[in-house]
């Protein structure tokens, strides 16, 4: 099981702290605990009762074999992110969101596999024998396209749910998500929308530590996802063996 979370942790993180009064967002206000010093503190038994339930809700996502995709192009939470996603295994976007990202996914995966036949041409013999100037350009393109896409490189098919942090600078991954009908998980600050979000995580979105906190918490139920599955797939192949070994021996027995 993963590890449990208190509000004393989220607290502790400074994930309560939101943005000062005046940039508030109206439809954040059931997540508002009080104001103080013209900053608006968030309820984080709210935060834990929504991180409970995300967490919960990917967990399944995952363990029935779909990925995730982890959504931050701000700079306290690019390397969190990355960092994280990595170790899932999972696709994640760190740098500018491309239009069309989901809703152009052809397109997209077009581009990754020319990224894959730079890699593979590279790799090659014929690589050697190009001028200085070729292998130049070919280095260049290979560095952009990386920089795009390299979260993705491996995903050959849309996502099947997207983790966000800071809904108000993704609102084009968020509206694509919406329009493909991709559920939403997303850390969600005052000075943000809600209503459209499929799993909204009241939550400090601007400090390192309440978004570490609140995505390492994601991570390890996505991690106990993975593994249940894992052992799901070797108990379902176990199971297939034996009950090959069984018409085996019952054949054999009839005759």
């Amino acid at each position: 099981m993963a590890d449990k979370i208190t509000t004393q942790d989220l607290m502790e993180a400074g994930v309560h702290f939101g943005h000062l009064t005046r940039k508030w967002n109206p439809r954040m206000a059931e997540y508002i605990f009080m104001e103080n010093n013209g900053i608006h503190l968030i309820d984080l038994n709210k935060t834990l009762k929504c991180l409970e339930e995300a967490a919960f809700a990917l967990k399944n996502i995952v363990r029935s074999g779909r990925k995730v995709m982890f959504v931050a192009t701000k700079k306290q939470a690019k390397d969190i992110i990355t960092q994280e996603a990595l170790r899932l295994n999972m696709p994640f976007v760190t740098e500018r969101w491309l239009g069309g990202m989901l809703t152009n996914f052809a397109t997209i995966r077009k581009s990754l596999k020319k990224l894959a036949q730079i890699e593979k041409l590279m790799k090659d013999e014929a690589y050697d024998n190009l001028t200085k100037k070729e292998k130049l350009t070919i280095t260049r393109e290979k560095a952009k396209l990386q920089k795009q896409l390299g979260g993705i490189s491996d995903l050959n098919r849309l996502p099947a749910a997207l983790f966000v942090v800071d809904v108000k600078r993704e609102h084009i991954a968020v509206a694509e998500a919406q329009k493909l009908n991709i559920p939403v998980f997303a850390m969600v600050d005052t000075n943000s929308d809600p209503s459209d979000i499929d799993f909204p995580i009241p939550a400090n979105d601007d400090a390192f530590k309440s978004i570490s906190i609140v995505t390492g918490y994601i991570g390890k139920h996505i991690e106990e996802a993975l593994m249940e599955r894992k052992k799901d797939k070797e108990e379902a192949s176990l199971k297939k063996e034996e009950d090959e070994k069984r018409k085996v021996d019952e054949a054999v027995e009839s005759n």
